[in-house]
């Protein structure tokens, strides 16, 4: 091949790359499509924040809130109304993700979320706990540790999926255990 048609070839390849209006004019629509994307999820948020907005406020976090009965780390899911595990509850900041530290006492489940607002459910919210494989449109195949609790006068349902996966079976039966509504249940059936 001479040097005069590698030059011929090199321009031709170079003349289809270099459509520089056609690309711009692509990206630049491509970019305008991903933030209108994502702007139309915000508002969806902030709806769903507006319709939400007449949950009760969350407990305060006790300064004492007794001595530990379990702790683990691992990482906080959401939080959704009960029964309904797709539909996530976003007000009070309880829709964000983070890690979380649980620590289980006998006056309630104390959850610390760093950068978000610590979560506080005393004993007399708690209303059960189970396994699980969602919640808040996660899925996980290793499972979730669900707790059932009630805020004034909804029922909710919070999902955590602790480091270690072995030991959600453990934190179901001790917070089954500080629950009043299975207290009660167990109080009726004898």
């Amino acid at each position: 091949m001479t040097a005069t048609a590698v030059a011929r070839l090199a321009a031709e390849g170079q003349a289809k790359v270099t459509n520089w209006p056609g690309y711009i004019g692509w990206t630049v629509g491509l970019v305008i499509v991903i933030a209108l994307v994502y702007w139309l999820m915000r508002q969806g948020w902030n709806w769903r924040r507006t319709l939400q907005s007449d949950l009760s406020a969350l407990p305060a976090v006790p300064a004492e809130p007794g001595e530990a009965v379990r702790s683990a780390a691992g990482r906080y899911h959401g939080t959704t109304t009960a029964g309904n595990w797709l539909d996530r509850v976003v007000a009070h900041g309880l829709g964000n993700r983070s890690l979380a530290e649980l620590t289980l006492t006998g006056r309630g489940l104390l959850v610390r979320r760093p950068g978000e607002a610590d979560l506080w459910i005393p004993a007399e919210a708690l209303t059960g706990a189970r396994q699980d494989s969602g919640i808040a449109g996660k899925v996980v195949p290793a499972g979730l540790l669900v707790v059932g609790w009630r805020l004034g006068e909804a029922e909710l349902e919070s999902g955590f999926r602790l480091d270690r996966p072995e030991q959600h079976a453990d934190w179901v039966a001790a917070t089954l255990e500080l629950s009043p509504r299975t207290k009660q249940t167990e109080g009726t059936a004898s």
